[in-house]
């Protein structure tokens, strides 16, 4: 059966420099599958790569059977693939509202973006109640929020986040990972690059640890978690 995404021996370089190594990896419908991993270990990459705004030097990238490595980023958009990058890259002069309506610019379906926002405004209330406010004065995980409800906005089948809680307070993170969880039940599929790798592997069904541009172990996600390699590399545990 075919997987929702496959990843095929994908190299990627910045210039000379290798920075994903020949990494192997599927995704199927209705999973959250996550990748962990150190800083530099090519996380943030793979996922730049898949949405098409780098492009591999090898490999091959397949999105429910069609090849989509080195295509446009806004043709695989169209395909049902959304990222929400690291960093969040909200517009912060624009309004919440404003912003949202951005990730659905490919769509032309009004009623349906109109159900759409109301809907994000659903998963995150803070986001409704403040709408008409300019996206910069929301604090750090309320920026999160809107960068992953501008994500759902172009009704994705594969929503990819990168590092969600990265900065965030321990009860923002929570709030964060309850939301993941929430769309994880709501039959959304789900690629997630996150640095609190128990955070991760607890909701996730898979799990692949990256070091230096590869994958070094891939398991079940609470097979990870109990991994003595992972709990002292990850979970900070002797």
């Amino acid at each position: 059966m075919t997987a929702m995404l496959e990843v095929d021996d994908l190299r990627v370089a910045y210039g000379n420099i290798l920075a994903v190594k020949g990494i192997s990896f599927r995704v199927e419908q209705g999973q959250v599958v996550t990748l962990i991993g150190g800083n530099g270990a090519g996380k943030t990459t793979t996922l730049r790569t898949l949405s098409g705004l780098l492009h591999p030097v090898g490999g091959q990238i397949r999105f429910k059977g069609r090849r989509i490595d080195g295509m446009a980023a806004h043709k695989i958009v169209e395909l049902g693939i959304a990222h929400s990058p690291e960093g969040r890259h909200i517009f912060p002069r624009m309004t919440i509202e404003e912003n949202l309506l951005l990730g659905a610019y490919l769509r032309r379906d009004g009623a349906a973006i109109e159900q759409d926002v109301r809907r994000a405004y659903e998963l995150f209330p803070v986001l409704g109640e403040r709408r008409r406010q300019a996206a910069g004065t929301l604090s750090g995980g309320e920026q999160q929020m809107l960068a992953m409800g501008r994500a759902m906005m172009s009704r994705p089948e594969l929503l990819m986040l990168d590092e969600p809680s990265m900065g965030l307070s321990p009860i923002m993170m929570q709030k964060i990972m309850e939301t993941v969880a929430a769309l994880k039940e709501s039959g959304t599929t789900i690629l997630l690059v996150e640095q609190n790798a128990q955070a991760a592997l607890n909701l996730a069904d898979r799990g692949y640890v990256l070091e230096t541009g590869r994958i070094v172990l891939e398991d079940h996600g609470q097979a990870l978690l109990g991994n003595d390699q992972v709990r002292k590399a990850y979970l900070g545990e002797d």
